[in-house]
């Protein structure tokens, strides 16, 4: 078992309360991993208010971090700001860590005729290339994204373990969107990859549980041959590339992520306003059908914020908060200690059929059931 925590409101905070709040949870995580993902940023020192990408990662070594140089000169990338964790290497628990890198790059002039998505795709691809130069070299450069608005920190250790030796409590570093996971090594051995929320071209999920049904959703994703469904140290990988598929492949909205990795029943769909497409999509996507116990939650680019759990629902997952302000986590003492001043009554636990939606309004929460019809929206 792990824990999860998220943490998204109109006014941006810092990453530190959240680690806070996984204190509270922590018979649930072993101290193998630390992961924290946030959106909408917001710099101390540096005015972030463009759509410019952020390099977050490690380099382990001097050398690794001139081939980085190096590589991002060669591909025309500039250098605007390079944030310097104030680290107490005291409490650092990972002896070869040469530098924390979290860089925010101007692109290349030769981008700027690119479209959206080719953007996105030479994005995706930078990061690949660099992930796959710090494998080639032993492993000293680790690559977790390369993508607007985003920054990922991952390392072994406690939680509040790991705020303290970065500084995270400086308040230099605030967002509106932060998901955070403890990971319990059940499975794997220790990898910084392994380390939940998963990120893939703006989408995000970190689960809760064990995914039995991870090889046969694996090699269904290689068999597509998209170039970004790769990795898999973890077999909850898998749920943040379902979710790109649905929603970058697809074009479908989110909520049809719920009906592919959790399907009605064909007699329950039977009676579906949209059971025709259903049936045939979860005929389609059979093979993404997951077998839990899991519960996922996940985040866009726009910072929509959502929670699922499969059948079995032997993972728990709560979401309570107030206009402006929302907590979802595995257990109500991590949503009491985000957001303990709110009205519990409206606490939600979902059932196996909902999908729970925070929009980047944050004015409610949504309850979505899969026997309803899902919008007909797209998702860019």
């Amino acid at each position: 078992m792990c824990r999860l925590a998220l943490k998204t409101s109109s006014t941006p905070f810092s990453p530190y309360s959240v680690l806070e709040a996984m204190e509270a949870m922590q018979e649930g995580y072993d101290g193998s991993g630390l992961g924290l993902l946030l959106r909408g940023l917001e710099f101390l020192d540096y005015n972030y208010q463009t759509k410019d990408p952020i390099f977050s990662g490690i380099a382990h070594t001097h050398e690794a971090l001139n081939r980085l140089d190096s590589f991002m000169q060669e591909k025309g990338f500039t250098l605007k700001y390079d944030h310097e964790f104030n680290v107490d290497h005291s409490k650092v628990e990972a002896p070869d860590r040469y530098k924390y890198l979290l860089r925010i790059y101007n692109f290349p002039e030769i981008w700027k005729d690119y479209d959206k998505d080719r953007i996105e795709h030479e994005l995706m691809m930078t990061r690949l290339e660099l992930r796959r130069d710090g494998e080639n070299h032993n492993g000293d450069l680790t690559l977790f994204s390369f993508w607007p608005e985003v920054v990922i920190i991952k390392e072994v250790g406690w939680p509040l373990g790991i705020g303290d030796s970065l500084g995270l409590s400086d308040n230099r570093i605030k967002a509106r969107l932060v998901m955070a996971q403890g990971r319990q090594n059940t499975n794997w051995g220790i990898n910084l990859y392994a380390c939940h929320p998963f990120f893939l071209q703006g989408v995000s999920t970190m689960t809760n549980g064990e995914n039995t049904a991870f090889i046969p959703i694996k090699e269904w994703l290689m068999g597509v041959q998209f170039p970004g469904y790769i990795g898999y140290q973890s077999d909850s990988e898998v749920f943040t590339h379902i979710l790109h598929y649905t929603i970058k492949k697809l074009k479908l909205p989110l909520e049809v992520y719920k009906h592919i990795i959790t399907p009605l029943k064909t007699e329950e769909l039977l009676d579906h306003p949209q059971g025709d497409f259903l049936r045939g999509l979860r005929d389609v996507t059979r093979k993404l059908i997951i077998d839990g116990p899991n519960c996922v939650i996940g985040s866009l680019q726009d910072e929509t914020c959502f929670m699922v759990m499969d059948h079995k629902k032997l993972r728990p997952g709560t979401v309570g908060g107030k206009e402006g302000e929302w907590a979802m986590a595995s257990e109500m003492c991590g949503v009491d200690a985000m957001i303990p001043e709110r009205d519990r009554s409206l606490d939600f636990q979902p059932m196996r059929e909902n999908m729970v939606i925070i929009s980047p309004d944050r004015k409610e929460y949504k309850i979505w059931s899969q026997f309803d019809p899902y919008p007909q929206h797209r998702v860019a």
